[in-house]
């Protein structure tokens, strides 16, 4: 799938994707079990959802056995990236540090996180420095 190319998934969508993602290939059935952990949501809506989802071209459909087993078309990160890119655009106007700044500034964020942020910062500012 070309990177561009992805639609946006709607919230009900993004669940179906996580499962996906940490599952690996599942059936409806599965899918739909574990939405329903969640909260009630019945069989035939998230069969919809997901046939919506693979002429939207977000999952792909093995249909060689009698229940078919959904996977997803992209990659977890190149979706998340595609979805950021568009968010921050949208909201931040292309500022990823403003959007840093709110996020940090909304959420209470632990030391550990501090330290793996300052250590993000210190890998880019060094491959900029390299580049």
């Amino acid at each position: 799938m070309k990177k561009n190319i992805l639609p946006r998934p709607t919230e009900a969508e993004l669940e179906v994707l996580q499962i996906l993602w940490k599952q690996g290939p599942c059936t409806v059935r599965f899918v739909n079990d574990k939405l329903n952990e969640k909260k009630k949501v019945g069989y035939t809506t998230t069969l919809k959802i997901m046939q919506i989802m693979f002429e939207k071209n977000l999952l792909q459909r093995d249909e060689s056995k009698r229940s078919h087993l959904y996977h997803t078309a992209a990659k977890e990160q190149e979706t998340r990236g595609l979805l950021l890119d568009k968010f921050v655009q949208t909201a931040f106007a292309g500022s990823a540090a403003q959007l840093v700044m709110q996020a940090l500034g909304n959420h209470k964020t632990s030391k550990e996180e501090i330290a793996r942020i300052r250590e993000f910062l210190d890998n880019l500012e060094a491959d900029e420095i390299r580049g």
